[in-house]
């Protein structure tokens, strides 16, 4: 007695009683299951054309900032893993950068004093002119006359000096990312987004917050400079760092 053929049975044939009958899509006995379309197989190397946006599983892409391990490595973008500036690194160059300041400081200084000695030398005693005589008279304008010069060179050398600490800490920030004492230390300052020097947008801001600090009897920019030992990214990132977008680190 003959049945028809089942609906799984292409060739009118009847499949064993208790055989596992194949469903589609599913692979046959005894044969390696193939890959999606678009992937390479398992066990061979990537090849042109893979993508690759699509990391393996269990792997994760690190993105700019991120720090290493919390070992004292940062990926920086266009940098690739730096290393993070220590604060005894900084501190070193913090302080040759006062010496270059101090240097600068006493060129103008001398300077200024020798204009207040040669004003001070032209000034007559007017003790030995009669009281109410136009040469007593003379004499006390021409004393008044070089107290306001001297006035005006102690300001000059004050402007000097801060003009020179603006411009040197700023602009040398700004356009290479290091001062002299950074890089007599081999450290730059960095955008964190780019790996680029601060620019002048970044460097003013990242110069100006310690020294709005300086009006608080010196404790608020006291303060920023330790703000990184506050900083529990392990990046090292001060205050003026995080405001700017930057992070210190070893070239």
């Amino acid at each position: 007695m003959s049945y028809p053929p089942g609906p799984q049975d292409p060739y009118g044939q009847q499949q064993p009683h208790g055989y596992p009958q194949q469903q589609p899509g599913q692979p046959q006995y005894g044969y390696p299951q193939q890959p999606p379309q678009g992937q390479p197989p398992y066990g061979y190397p990537q090849q042109p054309g893979y993508d690759p946006n699509s990391a393996p599983y269990g792997y994760q892409q690190q993105a700019p900032g991120t720090i290493q391990a919390n070992n004292g490595y940062i990926n920086i973008a266009y940098l690739g893993t730096v290393q993070v500036a220590t604060m005894g690194q900084r501190l070193l160059a913090r302080l040759i950068d006062g010496v270059v300041a101090s240097i600068v400081m006493g060129i103008a200084m001398a300077a200024g004093m020798a204009s207040v000695i040669g004003i001070s030398n032209n000034v007559k005693d007017c003790t030995g002119y009669d009281y109410g005589s136009a040469e007593y008279t003379q004499c006390l304008n021409d004393q008044a006359h070089a107290s306001t010069s001297i006035g005006v060179v102690m300001l000059g050398f004050m402007g000097t000096f801060a003009l020179f600490a603006l411009l040197y800490e700023w602009l040398m920030i700004s356009f290479f990312g290091a001062t002299l004492g950074k890089m007599a230390m081999g450290l730059k300052v960095v955008k964190e987004s780019n790996g680029q020097a601060p620019g002048l947008g970044g460097g003013f801001i990242r110069y100006i917050i310690p020294i709005v600090g300086v009006f608080l009897c010196y404790i608020g920019a006291l303060l920023v400079y330790l703000s990184p030992f506050f900083d529990n990214s392990g990046k090292l990132q001060g205050w003026h760092d995080r405001a700017a977008g930057t992070v210190v680190v070893k070239k």
